[in-house]
């Protein structure tokens, strides 16, 4: 079976609370998480199938924490690589950059040619602008523990079969 390295912030209470749901929605997966705050570009390497997570900070950007390893991303050679993003906003309190982080990391990790996956529909949440959504979709998935903690668990349950589907896993029973 393919380890899956799960990266997110674990300097936020909500994104790890989320990165523990989603570990624990892929039953049978083996997946090592990483607090990003002390990850390096290597930590990245050992992984072919990689989920990172990210709340997008007010002004459309991604936290702190993501600040010392991404110049480390941008110098990796990610070809062969898949990676899924969810990300955290709130769609009603910053509907102008709703779950930008995705899209950031998204388009950082492609563009060192990582083959990214977890697309979801942008159905059933109301902003106005995101960098996260291309051709009509968001580049992961999106989580709003603000306006929608409800929907949180079924988005995740849903998001983790697609994964297993798009990253190949052969998981244990």
């Amino acid at each position: 079976m393919k380890k899956i390295g799960l990266f997110y912030g674990a300097g936020s209470h909500t994104t790890a609370t989320i990165a523990g749901k989603i570990k624990n929605a892929c039953q049978g997966c083996d997946i090592e998480i990483i607090a990003v705050e002390n990850a390096g570009g290597a930590d990245f390497e050992k992984y072919e199938n990689i989920i990172a997570g990210a709340a997008t900070w007010p002004e459309g950007e991604l936290p702190g924490y993501w600040d010392k390893v991404m110049p480390e991303v941008a110098s990796l050679d990610m070809h062969g690589k898949k990676v899924a993003i969810f990300g955290l906003g709130d769609q009603r309190g910053y509907p102008d950059n709703f779950v930008d982080g995705i899209g950031i990391l998204a388009r950082s990790f492609a563009a060192r040619g990582a083959t990214i996956v977890g697309y979801t529909s942008t159905e059933g949440y109301h902003f106005t602008c995101s960098r996260a959504v291309t051709n009509g979709q968001f580049m992961g998935l999106a989580i709003n523990e603000v306006n929608q903690s409800e929907l949180t668990d079924e988005r995740i349950r849903h998001w983790i079969e697609q994964l297993k589907g798009e990253f190949a896993l052969e998981v244990a029973e």
